[in-house]
């Protein structure tokens, strides 16, 4: 990492809507690790803000009256490759969230984003990864859908899985080993990008698998 945890990570927003930059400063103006470093309401006066100093993290409007933010965004990862983008959006439209990330961005959050998902959002691409709000990381899914393409043998499972069956029990009723469950187990929760059990379900159940 090129920072210390300890010190306070300076954020800057760049958004055309003064009452949409004051409602996120001011849900972020009492949090003790973030330091609010001012904001800009086109591309221009943000780049021109960053030729003077770079702040740790560029909250990012992709819809922006000069200049698209996609191409922002590209545009400032070139030129400051330390600086992290959270694309910011009142759209979660799989095309958008797609191109922001693929520019150059380390997450994507809603205006509609609450206090703690921002917090998370700012802690999680400081740290170097990568965060997308629930309602992105579900648009995403929605759309990838259609490539997920799972065996006749894995819909049973998942559908026992979802029936809160364990694996010795989902061996019994398939005639299959528990070993081969296991499998299919872990195949399911790759295909669906889930970490556990329970993410798998609700992940299903959102894409109307189960």
């Amino acid at each position: 990492m090129r920072r210390s945890q300890s010190i306070a990570t300076s954020v800057f927003i760049v958004d055309d809507h003064y009452m949409v930059i004051e409602g996120i400063r001011s849900l972020l103006q009492n949090e003790r690790n973030i330091e609010w470093s001012g904001h800009a309401m086109n591309a221009a006066s943000c780049l021109a803000f960053l030729k003077q100093q770079q702040p740790d993290v560029v909250l990012m409007d992709i819809n922006l009256p000069d200049k698209s933010g996609i191409e922002l965004c590209r545009e400032v990862k070139e030129k400051y490759p330390l600086v992290f983008i959270i694309g910011l959006s009142t759209f979660n439209q799989q095309s958008f969230i797609q191109k922001m990330m693929d520019n150059g961005a380390s997450g994507y959050v809603l205006k509609n984003a609450t206090q703690e998902e921002l917090r998370e959002a700012i802690e999680t691409v400081i740290k170097g990864n990568t965060y997308l709000s629930e309602d992105a990381s579900q648009s995403l899914r929605k759309e990838n859908a259609a490539n997920i393409v799972l065996t006749r043998r894995e819909k049973e499972v998942l559908e026992l899985i979802a029936d809160g069956m364990t694996n010795v029990e989902i061996a019994q009723k398939l005639f299959i080993s528990v070993t081969t469950v296991d499998t299919h187990r872990k195949n399911l929760l790759a295909k669906l990008g889930a970490k556990n059990t329970a993410s798998l379900v609700r992940i299903a159940a959102q894409l109307q698998m189960i």
